[in-house]
C-alpha cells in the first residue's frame, strides 16, 4: 500500500509547462526555413504563389510561437504550427502538379526542370517530417511526459526492453529518417504505422514524391531519345 501510494504521488519528470520549454523546437524551425529557402530557388513557373511566402509565413509566425511555447500554451503552438505544415503542404503539392503540367507543355530548360523537381522533392521530404513530428502521439511537448508515448507511429526503440531505452522519445530527426524512407522507398521500412491519419499523411507525401520522381524520369528519357 505505501509503495502503491509513493508511485503515485511520485512526480513526473515535466509538468506539460515545463515540457514546453524543455522540447527543442529549433529543429522544426530550421526545417519551415529550409523550405523558405528552397522556395526561393525554384522558378516561378512552377510556383502557384509567389517564392517568398512561405518564407515570410515562417518569419511571421515563428515570434508567436515561440512566446506560446515558453508560455506553456502548447493547443496555440499545436494551431500554428499545423496551420503553417498544412499551408507549406498545399504550396508543394501545387508545385509537383505544375511540374507535370509544365513537362507537357514544354518551354522549360530541362536544367531548370530537374533543379527544381530537386527541390520540390526535397521541400516535400522536410515538410511530412514536420507533419509526423507535430502529430505523434499528441505532439512533442507530450511526448516528453513519462506517461505519454507515441500513438502514430511504433518506433523500434518502442520493442525493446525499457531498461535499454529508459528516457527515449523519438527526435525531429527520428521523423526526417521517417520521411525520407518515405519518399525513396515509399515505405516507412523499420516504423510502423499506427493510426489512420498518419497512413493518409504518408500516402499524401508517396503521392506527391511519385508525381515528382515520374517528372525527374520523364525527362530523361526525353533527353535519351
Amino acid at each position: 500500500m505505501n509503495n502503491q501510494a509513493r508511485r503515485r504521488s511520485k512526480p513526473s519528470r515535466f509538468s506539460l509547462k515545463n515540457d514546453s520549454a524543455a522540447v527543442a523546437r529549433w529543429p522544426a524551425a530550421l526545417a519551415f526555413l529550409s523550405i523558405g529557402g528552397i522556395y526561393l530557388l525554384i522558378s516561378g513557373r512552377h510556383l502557384s504563389v509567389p517564392s517568398w511566402l512561405i518564407l515570410a509565413a515562417v518569419l511571421v509566425l515563428l515570434v508567436p510561437i515561440n512566446i506560446a511555447r515558453l508560455n506553456g500554451l502548447d493547443h496555440i503552438v499545436k494551431i500554428l504550427a499545423r496551420g503553417l505544415t498544412m499551408l507549406v503542404t498545399v504550396i508543394i503539392a501545387s508545385s509537383a502538379a505544375l511540374l507535370l503540367i509544365r513537362l507537357q507543355g514544354g518551354g522549360t530548360k530541362a536544367g531548370v526542370l530537374l533543379r527544381d523537381a530537386a527541390l520540390i522533392w526535397i521541400a516535400n521530404i522536410l515538410c511530412f517530417a514536420l507533419w509526423y513530428w507535430e502529430i505523434d502521439g499528441g505532439g512533442p511537448n507530450v511526448r516528453r511526459l513519462d506517461h505519454h508515448a507515441s500513438s502514430d507511429f511504433l518506433f523500434p526503440q518502442m520493442t525493446m526492453d525499457p531498461a535499454l531505452v529508459q528516457g527515449w522519445a523519438p527526435d525531429f530527426l527520428d521523423y526526417l529518417f521517417l520521411a525520407f524512407n518515405t519518399s525513396t522507398a515509399f515505405s516507412p521500412t523499420d516504423t510502423m504505422v499506427l493510426s489512420r491519419r498518419a497512413k493518409g499523411l504518408m500516402m499524401i507525401q508517396s503521392l506527391i514524391s511519385l508525381l515528382v520522381i515520374a517528372v525527374l524520369a520523364a525527362r530523361a528519357i526525353n533527353t535519351l531519345s
